[in-house]
């Protein structure tokens, strides 16, 4: 899960290079946290949320047919 969000990510920005993806387990949901420069931070979320809201669909689709519940979180770096 963590490597689709990787590549989605780093074909949205202008500096791939620092993208960066955790993964977090926890009993029943993993946690997506993605961190990239400043500069990009309006490119990941998009207008009004909608390329963040278009990755979260696509993550949890994914997520759905592992039978997974992930949430993705997007922080400031």
């Amino acid at each position: 899960m963590r490597e689709l969000v990787e590549y989605m990510v780093k074909h949205i920005v202008d500096a791939p290079e620092q993208v960066e993806v955790q993964e977090i387990k926890a009993e029943k949901v993993v946690l997506l946290e993605i961190r990239v420069a400043k500069e990009d931070m309006g490119k990941v979320i998009g207008r009004a949320g909608r390329v963040a809201n278009a990755l979260r669909t696509i993550v949890g689709a994914a997520a759905a047919k592992m039978k997974k519940r992930v949430m993705v979180e997007i922080l400031e770096e």
